[in-house]
């Protein structure tokens, strides 16, 4: 690590800890003397997400989260439980290391936890993912989450 002051590229690490999700280290020059600190933070992989248009997009967290919004609305889901949620599935890709998926991927995990946290945001999500064009469309999803209470 080259020291900011000097450009000097011997530093040495005073002290190190764990701050938020990245740690942090407290380094001193070996010619200025001079000290500064530096954050460490793992890189992930891009992920690019295939869309059924054909196109390709970076992954966006914010777009995934706002996606989930209108369906746990007036739900008893709490933000964390969202955060949560998108931090599984990008960690999920991370671990993989896989730089490539597609919407249906995603909306299939999105499914998955949404049935673990709340029925109804569920059956919402589930009604635009899967577009849902007539009645018998949501009597079969909720009689597939009634048949598994059971």
């Amino acid at each position: 690590m080259k020291c900011p002051f000097c450009g000097y590229a011997d530093t040495k690490v005073i002290d190190s800890r764990p701050s938020d999700a990245k740690k942090r280290r407290r380094r001193e020059c070996g010619r200025c003397g001079k000290r500064f600190t530096t954050y460490e933070v793992v890189e992930k992989p891009l992920l690019m997400v295939y869309k059924k248009d054909q196109s390709f997009e970076p992954f966006d967290r914010m777009k995934l989260f706002k996606g989930m919004q209108s369906a746990i609305k007036k739900r008893p889901v709490s933000v964390d439980d969202m955060n949560a949620l998108v931090d599984n599935i990008e960690n999920t890709f991370a671990n993989r290391m896989q730089t490539e998926t597609t919407t249906e991927e995603i909306g299939d995990m999105v499914l998955a936890g949404l049935k673990k946290l709340d029925h109804v945001a569920y059956v919402r999500f589930a009604s635009v993912y899967k577009d849902f064009a007539d009645v018998e469309s949501f009597i079969q999803i909720i009689s597939e989450l009634s048949g598994e209470k059971e």
